[in-house]
């Protein structure tokens, strides 16, 4: 599927900066669901809003903190999309 070009680059910059055992897995599995998140919406093409949706769904709890810092220094505006939600579940 396709990505918008800017929301890739940050989604890589923000791979990029996790810890290094962590990366691969964090990759395949939060592109996979903004893929998931873009068809659910009928786009052909991940956006924004599909990569934010997919840390808040996808990332454990004991990351939790550090998955915000990451959005924050990647200017990924998750608030905008209602996050963090108050159903949050603790993984």
């Amino acid at each position: 599927m396709e990505w918008e070009p800017k929301i890739q680059e940050k989604f890589k910059a923000i791979i990029v900066k996790m810890p290094v055992f962590h990366r691969r897995i964090a990759e395949e599995a939060i592109s996979q669901r903004a893929e998931e998140n873009a068809k659910a919406r009928n786009s052909g093409q991940v956006e924004e809003q599909d990569v934010v949706a997919a840390f808040f769904t996808d990332v454990p709890s004991p990351f939790y903190s550090m998955m915000i810092r990451l959005l924050e220094q990647s200017s990924l505006d998750y608030k905008k999309y209602g996050f963090p939600r108050n159903n949050h579940k603790k993984r």
